[in-house]
C-alpha cells in the first residue's frame, strides 16, 4: 500500500520525497499549502500536532496497522527501519548517520532558514543584524560539512538518510546566498547526489 505524504515544496518536504524515491516506496502526495495556512487545518493537526510539514501516514505500519509520523527526521528514521535501506546494521555504523542527521535538524536547516527570513525583513537595521548573524553561522556549517566530506564520500561514510536530510537544505544554497565553489567538497557531494536518478525524481515530483 502507498504511503500518504502530506507536504509542500520546501527543503523539509523534499527530504522525504527524495527518500521515498530512493527507497522505492510507493506514495501519494497531498499538498499542504503553508502560504494559505493549511497546516492549521484540524485534519492535518491530527497527524502533525506541531503544524509543520512534512508528515506521513503509512497504512501498512508496524504489525500491519496504520501509523502516522511527523517531523522529517523521525520520518526518515521510520522509513529506514521499515525498509532497511540506507540504514547500517550495526550500532557503530548507525552513530555517524544519527550524528549528521541531528546536525542537519539542529543547525543546517534552522540557520539557513533564518537567512531566508531576514532576507525578507524590510527594516534595514533589523535585516542587517539578523542576516549577518545567520549568514555567518550558515557559512560556518557549510565549512564543517566541507571538512567532513574531505574525509568521506557521503555524510556518514556510505550514503544514508543523513545525506537526504542535508540535501534538502543544500538544494536552496543559492537562496541562502552560498556559493558552492567556496566549498569544493560539498560541491562534489551535491553534484553526485543530484545526479542520482531517484534523487532527481524526488526533486521533480510536484509538491505544490
Amino acid at each position: 500500500m502507498a504511503i500518504e505524504l502530506y507536504t509542500w515544496n520546501t527543503p523539509n518536504g523534499r527530504k522525504i520525497s527524495v527518500a521515498l524515491e530512493e527507497m522505492g516506496l510507493p506514495y501519494n502526495v497531498h499538498t499542504v499549502n503553508i502560504s494559505k495556512r493549511e497546516q492549521f487545518n484540524p485534519d492535518f493537526l491530527k497527524i502533525s500536532p506541531n503544524n509543520r510539514i512534512p508528515a506521513i501516514i503509512d497504512p501498512d505500519g508496524p504489525g500491519g496497522t496504520p501509523i502516522s509520523v511527523f517531523e522529517s527526521g523521525a520520518i526518515l528514521i521510520y522509513l529506514d527501519e521499515k525498509t532497511g535501506k540506507f540504514w547500517p546494521k550495526t550500532l557503530r555504523e548507525q552513530v555517524p548517520v544519527l550524528e549528521w542527521l541531528m546536525w542537519q535538524m539542529g543547525g543546517f536547516g534552522p540557520m539557513p532558514g533564518q537567512v531566508h527570513h531576514f532576507l525578507q525583513v524590510e527594516n534595514e537595521q533589523d535585516r542587517r543584524y539578523g542576516l549577518e548573524r545567520y549568514s555567518n553561522e550558515t557559512h560556518r556549517l557549510y565549512g564543517v560539512f566541507d571538512k567532513r566530506l574531505a574525509e568521506v564520500e557521503f555524510a556518514a561514510g556510505p550514503i544514508s538518510i543523513a545525506d537526504f536530510a542535508i540535501l534538502g537544505w543544500a538544494w536552496r544554497h543559492e537562496r541562502h546566498q552560498v556559493d558552492l565553489a567556496d566549498f569544493p567538497n560539498v560541491k562534489r557531494w551535491y553534484e553526485t547526489m543530484m545526479a542520482r536518478p531517484a534523487t532527481k525524481k524526488g526533486f521533480e515530483v510536484a509538491l505544490s
